[in-house]
């Protein structure tokens, strides 16, 4: 009786056992606070999909957030230049942790048409992604089926992996600090 797979014969009608992390992830999981950084024609479907039509509210997600101190899913949606590169960087060092990225469109994720000096080929030059999303604009049901496996990450993450050394030299190869109390 005393492994975790145990404890899924024991539950019953008016009572519930888990573990500490898949409480904390479940609730994470259903009420995360994205930021939107959005441009070009994915910021557009990104908008859609906040409609009714799509109604993203419905996973948890009604409260958008305009400050990265008040975010823990970054959503990028659309072209990113060289120079706004380092505004993304700054955005995303500025969101407390547990943070996780979610890249849309193919020019958030891999440049998309525009192989040229002045787009970032891929926001993941510059900060950690956890899904990217493709299409050129992805529909709002590609946008929402990204946004159900960040819940998928968020529900399985276990609460030390942003403390562990993997995650402490991913930070590094972006140049990324994290704080001490980290």
């Amino acid at each position: 009786m005393g492994k975790i797979e145990d404890l899924e014969a024991i539950n019953g009608a008016g009572y519930q056992l888990t573990t500490l992390d898949k409480a904390v992830g479940l609730a994470r999981a259903n009420s995360m606070w994205p930021l939107p950084f959005a441009t070009s024609c994915c910021g557009i479907e990104f908008m859609a999909t906040m409609g009714s039509n799509y109604d993203l509210s419905r996973f948890g997600m009604e409260r958008m957030s305009f400050s990265p101190r008040q975010a823990d899913l970054l959503i990028v949606a659309g072209t990113i230049s060289k120079k706004l590169g380092p505004v993304l960087k700054q955005v995303y060092e500025q969101m407390s942790e547990p943070k996780w990225v979610l890249s849309v469109g193919a020019c958030a994720s891999s440049g998309g048409i525009f192989d040229t000096y002045s787009v970032l080929q891929g926001i993941d030059r510059v900060i950690p992604v956890d899904v990217y999303v493709p299409g050129c604009p992805p529909r709002p049901e590609q946008i929402i089926d990204g946004v159900m496996k960040i819940h998928e990450l968020v529900k399985t993450e276990s609460l030390r992996r942003r403390y562990n050394d993997e995650y402490k030299n991913l930070m590094k190869t972006y140049n990324i600090e994290l704080k001490n109390d980290e």
